[in-house]
Formats: C-alpha cells, sequence, structure tokens
C-alpha cells in the first residue's frame, strides 16, 4: 500500500512530466525531446533547433545548446558549471542518484577523478586489450553456432558487462544482477516519471551499495589488481568517504557499461544499414578504428548533458543568466552541417568524425572515452571478420530512454 509521503512523491513527478508534455504539445521543440515519439528519433527536431539558432530558450526553465560550437563552448567554459547553484532546489525527477565526480565541480571533482584515473591508463589499456578481445571471441563463438541471435542480448550487453565485471573486480556470478542494475541506473539519467520508477532506482542503488560492501570485505582480506582494491585503499587512506566511494562506483559501473553497449548496438545497426560501410570494414576490418568514431558522431551513446551558468554570460551572442540551465544536445551537435559536411550521412571514411563531442568536453571530458573506444573497435572488428555475412532478421527495437539512446533488442543471423 503507497504511503502518503509516496503518494505525493507521484503527484509531483507525474505533474513534472504532464507540464513537460503540454509544453511539446503546444511546439515547443526542446520539450519535445522530452517525449515519444520525438525522443525515439529526435534528430529532425535537432534539425529544427538549430534552424532556430545556437541556443534556443525552451517553456520549461531551460536553454537548449543547439551546434557544435554552441556545446563546445559551454563544455568548456568555466562561467558553466554541472552543479546548479546552491540555493537552486533540485526537481524531485533529477534528484535520484549521486554519480560522484559526473555532478561535481572542481575541486572535489579534480580530487575524485585523480583517484578514478589510474583505471584508465594506458598501461591498464594495454592490460585490457587481450581481456576484451577474448571475450568478444568467445561471445561469437557462440553466436555463430546458433546461427540467429540478438545483437544486443547476446553480444552488446554482455561484452562490457564482463568487461567492467572485470575492470572493477566484480565475480562471475554477480554479473546477472550488475546487468540489471546497470539498466535501472542508465534510464535514471532521463529523471524518474513516477514513484515505481524512483522506487526501483533506489533498490538498485542499494543492491549495488550491499555488492559493493561485501567487495570491500573480500579486497581487504585479498587485495587484487582491480578498481574495487584501489578505491578500498584510497578509502582506508581517508582519501574517499563511504558515500563518495559508492558513488564512484556506482559512476563507474553506468559509464563502463551504457556507452559502450549503446555503441556497439548503434553502430552495427548503422553499418548493416549502410550496407556498402559494413562491405568496406569486411574488407578491412582496421577501418573499425573509423567506424567508431563515424558512430559516436553520427548516432551518439549518450545524446545530452546538462551545465548552470555560474555568472551572467552569453553563449554565440544568446545571453544566459546566472543560475540559468543550459541543456548541451551532444546529439545534435555531432550532426551540425556549419562543421560536418552532409551530417545525415554515415561514412566510415569521414575525415574530421573524431570532431564529435560524444564525450562530452572540458574538464568533464568522459574518463573512460580510451576503454569505450577500445571496446568499440575490438567488437566491430571482431564482428566484421567472424560474421562477415551479418544480416537483421527483423527490425530492431529501441529504448524508451534520450539520455542514453541505444538499442533494446537487434535481431540478426550470421548469414552465409
Amino acid at each position: 500500500m503507497k504511503t502518503l509521503q509516496t503518494l505525493r512523491i507521484d503527484a509531483r513527478l507525474r505533474t513534472a512530466n504532464g507540464v513537460s508534455w503540454l509544453a511539446a504539445q503546444s511546439g515547443d521543440h526542446p520539450s519535445r525531446l522530452l517525449h515519444w515519439p520525438w525522443r525515439e528519433n529526435p534528430f529532425p527536431t535537432y534539425r529544427r533547433l538549430r534552424e532556430r539558432g545556437p541556443v534556443v530558450s525552451s517553456r520549461l526553465p531551460f536553454h537548449a545548446a543547439t551546434t557544435r560550437a554552441a556545446v563546445h563552448r559551454v563544455l568548456r567554459d568555466r562561467a558553466f558549471g554541472v552543479a546548479p547553484p546552491s540555493e537552486m532546489a533540485v526537481p524531485d525527477q533529477f534528484d535520484v542518484m549521486d554519480l560522484s565526480f559526473l555532478q561535481r565541480d572542481p575541486p572535489d571533482h579534480t580530487r575524485l577523478r585523480k583517484l578514478a584515473k589510474p583505471a584508465f591508463s594506458p598501461r591498464r589499456m594495454e592490460d585490457y586489450r587481450l581481456v576484451i578481445q577474448k571475450i568478444a571471441d568467445d561471445l561469437i563463438d557462440s553466436a555463430v553456432r546458433r546461427g540467429g541471435f540478438d545483437l544486443m542480448r547476446d553480444f552488446a550487453q554482455p561484452l562490457p558487462i564482463m568487461v567492467i565485471s572485470h575492470l572493477l573486480g566484480v565475480p562471475e556470478e554477480d554479473r546477472a544482477d550488475f546487468d540489471r542494475i546497470g539498466n535501472v541506473i542508465g534510464a535514471a539519467l532521463d529523471g524518474a516519471r513516477s514513484a515505481r520508477q524512483l522506487g526501483r532506482i533506489r533498490q538498485a542503488t542499494a543492491d549495488l551499495d550491499a555488492l559493493l560492501e561485501r567487495l570491500m570485505v573480500e579486497r581487504r582480506a585479498d587485495p587484487r589488481e582491480d578498481v574495487v582494491s584501489d578505491l578500498v585503499a584510497h578509502f582506508d587512506e581517508g582519501a574517499l568517504t563511504a558515500s563518495e566511494l559508492g558513488s564512484m562506483f556506482r559512476l563507474l559501473l553506468v559509464a563502463g557499461f551504457e556507452t559502450t553497449v549503446n555503441l556497439i548496438g548503434n553502430g552495427t545497426m548503422a553499418l548493416l544499414r549502410h550496407r556498402e560501410e559494413w562491405e568496406r570494414l569486411v574488407d578491412d576490418p582496421e577501418m573499425a578504428a573509423g567506424a567508431v568514431e563515424e558512430t559516436l558522431r553520427y548516432d551518439s551513446p549518450v545524446q545530452l548533458t546538462g551545465r548552470w551558468a555560474r555568472e551572467d554570460t552569453e553563449v554565440e551572442g544568446v545571453p544566459i543568466g546566472a543560475g540559468q540551465q543550459v541543456i548541451c544536445l551532444l546529439g545534435s551537435a555531432n550532426r551540425d552541417p556549419e562543421h560536418f559536411d552532409d551530417p545525415d550521412r554515415f561514412d566510415i571514411t569521414r575525415p574530421d568524425a573524431a570532431e564529435h563531442l560524444a564525450f562530452s568536453g572540458g574538464t568533464h571530458y568522459c574518463l573512460g572515452a580510451p576503454l569505450a573506444r577500445l571496446e568499440g573497435q575490438i567488437a566491430l572488428r571482431t564482428l566484421s571478420r567472424r560474421v562477415p555475412g551479418l544480416r537483421p532478421t527483423a527490425m530492431p527495437t529501441r529504448r524508451d530512454t534520450l539520455t542514453v539512446r541505444g538499442l533494446a533488442t537487434f535481431p540478426v543471423t550470421v548469414g552465409r
């Protein structure tokens, strides 16, 4: 039975969702991105927003940065931060979880990011390379034996879950729960829409915290070459509080899982829909690096990120007042015709594809970008080498999320 507090939270969340829906129905294009059907394919809306200017105001309390120049400026300008002004309460639908330095400004951001950085060092990237390749080969071996499989369920999802589990030191028997928790937390980046969803998010957070507590006990008794052992050492030395350790573990799960799952899924779908590009990759699997960068530009796994103005400023001639929020539309910036020629064309040989903003920018440039790129390259290279006849057998379905853009299912066959 719902408590009075739950009913009140549910009413506030549904009211906020209803307000944005009414704004969307009345022609407010930024609000439309929050709702189906516009969320299913946001690119026409992005185009309309860019036509209205580099920064577009919404009837809701935010601005949308639409062009590459505007998004790049906001991401790098010290006049903007990721945390809202201290006097401003975060709306219920977005006050759902703590994601460590992703939601912090310097100096806390600098301190926490420095503690996580060794997990993504060049030396560890080389160590991960062999692990990722073996996982990819094992998954493809299983898929080839079946002939038909679901690319998401059987390849794109388990690969990064196994990699991040290896990186963090999560035992194999916990990986199914890790997958479930990652999906719930990833969907939470759009904010909660009801008390029921908020309850699922909080339960997933509690389950993740319980897993971390158990791993901490094990790593104190038996330290290993994994990130949990590193974090436990930082905690014992006083460099991390208990809540900071938990939120960093949560962030590393989301960052290590969501981006890569959707990079592999979106990239494979784009390649198979543009068969000539797939054949290019099959002929030369070393073109996987270019395919990854073009996927990140063409169909970014993360479509947006938010910033708050710390002071009165302007972006591309548009005034932004102190305390106002700007939503940086990464997916729109990456399709900006002022920067990319013929931006709606998927081309794995595009020379400037790596100038995308899929990994954000400035001090908050994605720490896990090298790992995501490495996993994406190995995944696409392995698919093109091992299953050159790969073809869809049904229409893929998309997840009902905007911040994280990816597929739910993608039935395929290995072909001949």
